[in-house]
């Protein structure tokens, strides 16, 4: 048997914790609160006794003084022999016998206590005069002056401490409240943030979250989430554009291949082994595409793993392969190397080499150098170079110029579109660029920085 778990809020566990720490603190400063009074009080009580035995026994002449008169809150005090006789005492100490048994040493004449009985408790001062003053008064018998006073109601019951208990209780609360108030208004930007993610969906990516000025984490927060739909919607729309380019290339061969296919059954007289031909053929084109199609997708879908990659030697490899149909010249810096997926950077130069080829009238040449930080190769043929209004269409999926059509029928028109992915995933660029002549394609890698990993 299951149970369901519940997780609290993040406003609720922020609150919960400051609840939890402002109770231990005002705990802590209550507890510190309570023995400061107390302490406080009984200074304050002793000091008084002890001054009303001191000024009694300064006052007295004779060995049986009169009562003292008092004046403050000290009223009880008492003159005590040896024996523990009273000798004198003050009205409300009168007729009652000493005060307390406890008797101060000589060398220790003034102690403070606490007595406690059935009536009450007495916070008392016991002083033993000096031994000259005893010797004066008494011929050096030693008597007790005790003064005291009943003990504060403060401190002979929990009074204090039911004060501070509720002191820190409504502290706590207030604490609590003020934290809920401020940790929602603080989170308040977020509920809006998951509010408009909320209405987000795949036909309408155009909504943004609001973003709070500043930038403290949930500013950043809300400029990452826009961040991302942008990504989100570029991408999505990337993926409309291209699904739509894809179905309108394929219809075209698929139209006539089952026009092929509906004419050889529905006429007997028709050849089948050259309608199977033909069928053939547009299958292999329509594999091209797809096969293409699934080559961009992986780019820009795909991490690659990066490697040392020596563009001058792809460079040279790939130009010695394919130098049967045009002469390719090869102009290269020694070890001009890039960081990145050697597969796919072979791919770009293919590609470029082609289709140079493609369009030259007697040669290419191909440079390998260095640049700013950035390694340059320039594929460059002889041919009758692209208008400066189509350098940037030659690199959209299945865009193809009428020179291009006409050069090469059967070509689905996605090299390019890969070979401008593949820069792109690496961090560069591949654009046309002005020539005397011909057509100038040139890809930028940025360099290989020794000193980072690879």
């Amino acid at each position: 048997m299951s149970f369901p778990s519940y997780r609290l809020s993040v406003q609720a566990i922020l609150v919960v914790a400051t609840g939890v720490l402002s109770l231990i603190a005002l705990s802590a400063i209550a507890v510190a609160a309570d023995m400061v009074i107390r302490s406080n009080i009984e200074h304050s009580v002793f000091a008084d006794t002890r001054r009303a035995t001191t000024d009694w026994i300064g006052s007295m002449d004779t060995a049986t003084p009169p009562p003292p008169v008092t004046t403050s809150e000290v009223d009880l005090l008492q003159l005590v022999d040896p024996t523990g006789k009273v000798v004198s005492a003050s009205r409300a100490a009168a007729g009652r016998p000493a005060l307390s048994e406890h008797w101060p040493q000589s060398d220790d004449r003034i102690q403070d206590f606490t007595e406690c009985s059935g009536s009450g408790c007495v916070m008392l001062t016991a002083t033993r005069p000096s031994p000259q003053e005893e010797q004066l008064l008494w011929g050096g018998e030693s008597h007790v002056v005790y003064a005291g006073r009943d003990q504060p109601a403060i401190l002979g019951t929990h009074r204090l401490e039911l004060y501070l208990a509720a002191g820190v209780l409504t502290g706590s609360a207030l604490l609590v409240m003020t934290a809920w108030l401020l940790i929602g208004q603080a989170l308040r930007p977020v509920e809006q943030m998951r509010r408009r993610i909320a209405r987000v969906t795949v036909t309408d990516l155009g909504l943004r979250v609001p973003e709070p000025p500043g930038r403290d984490a949930i500013a950043r927060l809300a400029r990452t989430a826009n961040e991302t739909l942008s990504r989100l919607q570029e991408a999505v729309e990337h993926q409309r554009h291209f699904a739509s380019m894809v179905s309108h290339e394929l219809r075209t061969p698929l139209t006539g291949l089952r026009a092929q296919l509906e004419e050889s059954a529905l006429y007997p007289e028709v050849d089948p082994r050259l309608a199977i031909r033909d069928a053939l053929g547009t299958v292999e084109r329509c594999q091209l595409i797809i096969d293409e199609m699934l080559m961009l997708a992986r780019v820009r879908t795909s991490p690659h793993r990066p490697e040392r990659v020596n563009l001058t030697a792809l460079v040279r490899a790939e130009a010695v392969l394919r130098c049967t149909k045009v002469p390719i010249q090869v102009y290269a810096d020694e070890h001009v190397e890039v960081c990145g997926n050697p597969v796919q950077l072979a791919e770009v130069l293919v590609n470029l080499l082609l289709n140079a080829q493609r369009h030259a009238r007697s040669r290419v040449e191909a440079r390998v150098a260095r640049s700013e930080g950035h390694a340059v190769v320039s594929v460059r043929d002889d041919g009758i170079g692209i208008e400066e209004e189509d350098r940037e269409r030659v690199f959209e999926p299945f865009a193809r110029l009428v020179e291009a059509r006409r050069r090469d029928p059967q070509g689905s028109g996605l090299g390019l579109a890969i070979s401008r992915a593949i820069a792109q995933a690496h961090h560069g660029s591949l654009t046309v660029e002005d020539s005397p002549l011909g057509a100038d394609f040139v890809l930028r890698l940025p360099l290989l920085d020794d000193t980072a990993p690879v």
